[in-house]
């Protein structure tokens, strides 16, 4: 089982090397970005971003889940049927998604309220879709054979010559923020030329017709399923900004930014989670290993959570030459961190209970859980808004990530049983509670400084090694350190 789980945390490191790159250097173009354009153009970004970020579902419609479960078990098919019939399944729907695009482009323009001079926009964007959905197969490939290495050296290139363009583009060829499209445009057709060998590799001119009906079966709930997540992830900014101001929306949204640090976590847990849970599915100790996992991971990302909620305000306000983090008149949101890093910790744990849908091909529960999340997000916002401002928001976020990993862990639990180490989880979730209470009160009891800090993460971290830790893990654990 070590070994196994020592493969899981390679993996989750080298996936971890570019995704983290790429998110950190997306975040750095926030302050790059407000810098050089206007509110209202930066607008349009975020607005017509924001569309791509739905539309990247429609144009996969669950194909990557579908994927990731037929090309790990090859129960219908061989190794190519099983790798050529999504993708060209994907190829020729994102053909026919991307045409209609550019064809209703004006139509699509007036309904998003964009002005007539921005439709070109649409055009580019549909063009991003199209490249990104071709290369989704071919990723997952390189995820399922464990090249993490190729994976993360094509993800670092294309961010690294993404964020070369735009500041070549902006900075020296003073160009608006069609730049940004374009720019975006040709990293994904770098990422796209540098995955061809891969996709000729695997790549026949044949369709499995009774694959792909089966792909399609387990895949396309994940469509509904897939617009839920995205549509928890999105709606409280436009319900924000209706129950407030714009101006509350950015104080919102710059520190909803910091939670950066939980979801690369997540993240680059989920590219190895998936393909790990899924090679190993048929292992006599499967489910005692995936039991491990989610005690595993809810240890680290709960250290995780502690520390920065409680040293981020103090990282933030680090003085860089005048610059910080986020600017100073944001700050007044910092108190909303924690709740959303906790948000992001139970996200993680939806994406560890998801392993048993997988399995059981119970898919069809995947759309039924995110929409119960998607519905909690929207009432919860306009319940909590009201009364507690952004506190409000980030509350509703929180719960709806809750009510989601608590759907897929029953579903998981009714089909695919696994005996969890409860003891150890509730001990982990009494100990972020005490910590969480205890910093609440004392920030708004104004007793909150650096020293405190310190002393509430030194008595989490003695309770999770005295108290979660068996004695093997601790002497390992020890070895470890008098080792270094």
């Amino acid at each position: 089982m070590k070994e196994k789980l020592k493969e899981l945390t390679k993996d989750t490191a080298i996936y971890g090397i570019s995704t983290m790159l790429g998110r950190f250097l997306n975040f750095i173009l926030v302050p790059f970005y407000t810098n050089v354009f206007s509110p209202a153009d930066y607008g349009v970004v975020i607005l017509i971003y924001s569309y791509i970020a739905l539309f990247n579902i429609i144009f996969i419609y669950g194909m990557d889940a579908a994927f990731l479960k037929y090309a790990a078990f090859k129960d219908i098919g061989d190794e190519k049927d099983n790798f050529s019939t999504p993708f060209l399944s994907v190829l020729l729907s994102s053909v026919v998604f991307c045409g209609l695009l550019i064809l209703l482009n004006r139509p699509i323009a007036q309904f998003v309220e964009l002005s007539t001079d921005l439709n070109y926009l649409i055009i580019l964007s549909s063009l991003i879709l199209f490249f990104d959905a071709n290369a989704v197969i071919s990723f997952l490939k390189l995820r399922l054979e464990r090249k993490a290495k190729l994976f993360s050296f094509i993800k670092i290139i294309s961010i690294v010559f993404n964020i070369t363009l735009n500041v070549f583009l902006i900075v020296k060829l003073k160009w608006g923020i069609e730049a940004i499209f374009i720019s975006n445009l040709a990293a994904s057709i770098v990422s796209f030329l540098l995955l061809i060998p891969t996709l000729l590799k695997n790549i026949k001119l044949n369709f499995h017709k009774v694959l792909f009906f089966r792909l399609l079966k387990f895949g396309l709930p994940y469509l509904p399923a897939g617009l839920g997540m995205m549509l928890v992830q999105v709606i409280d900014v436009p319900i924000l900004e209706k129950l407030t101001d714009i101006k509350t929306v950015g104080i919102y949204k710059a520190n909803y930014k910091l939670g950066i640090f939980m979801m690369l976590f997540v993240n680059m847990f989920q590219y190895a989670w998936q393909p790990f849970f899924l090679t190993n599915a048929k292992e006599e100790n499967a489910k005692e290993i995936f039991s491990k996992v989610l005690t595993y991971f809810t240890i680290v990302g709960s250290v995780m959570v502690v520390l920065l909620s409680l040293f981020i305000s103090d990282l933030v306000k680090i003085d860089f030459a005048g610059f910080s983090i986020i600017g100073a008149k944001y700050w007044a949101g910092l108190y909303i961190v924690p709740v959303i890093l906790l948000a992001y910790l139970f996200n993680g744990l939806y994406v560890v209970f998801s392993a048993g849908i997988y399995i059981e091909e119970k898919s069809i529960y995947a759309p039924i859980v995110t929409g119960i999340g998607a519905l909690t997000n929207v009432a919860a916002n306009y319940l909590l808004i009201p009364q507690l401002n952004i506190m409000g928001a980030a509350l509703a976020t929180l719960l709806s990530y809750i009510v989601m990993a608590l759907g897929y862990y029953i579903v998981t639990q009714k089909f695919y049983r696994i005996n969890y180490d409860y003891y150890k989880l509730v001990k982990i979730a009494l100990g972020v509670l005490f910590v969480g209470v205890v910093y609440y009160l004392l920030m708004f009891g104004g007793f909150l400084n650096i020293y405190y800090k310190i002393i509430l993460a030194i008595i989490f971290i003695s309770f999770i090694l005295m108290n979660v830790f068996e004695k093997n893990e601790m002497d390992f654990i020890k070895t470890k350190l008098l080792r270094r």
